[in-house]
């Protein structure tokens, strides 16, 4: 008699073949050592880049202090203030970000 895993399960615990898991699944920064967020970069920034003036990128990541922080300042300085999450969409985009536990984004 031979064991199969149930569905869903990989056998290892390493689904796909991949050291750590696919990205996203378990996966580790290699940089950090931290394990990645369930969260993507690519998403985060765009967010932040198209609906910025309204937290939006700020709330997917979980920083809610920032992403209220974001609408007031839109909002006191008519508008102006979305330049803030405009520039940090794009920084997200380019260096990443952390989530709220402080994990990294995931790559796309």
């Amino acid at each position: 008699m031979t064991y199969s895993p149930p569905p869903g399960q990989y056998p290892g615990g390493q689904p796909g073949g991949y050291p750590g898991g696919q990205p996203g699944y378990g996966a580790v920064d290699p940089a950090t050592g931290l394990p990645y967020s369930d969260k993507t970069k690519l998403i985060a920034g765009l967010l932040g880049i198209l609906l910025g003036s309204f937290g939006a990128g700020r709330f997917y990541t979980g920083h809610t202090g920032i992403a209220i922080a974001q609408i007031a300042a839109t909002w006191l300085t008519c508008g102006l203030g979305a330049i803030w999450p405009l520039i940090d969409g794009i920084m997200i985009l380019v260096n990443g970000g952390t989530d709220a536990q402080g994990r990294p984004l995931r790559p796309n």
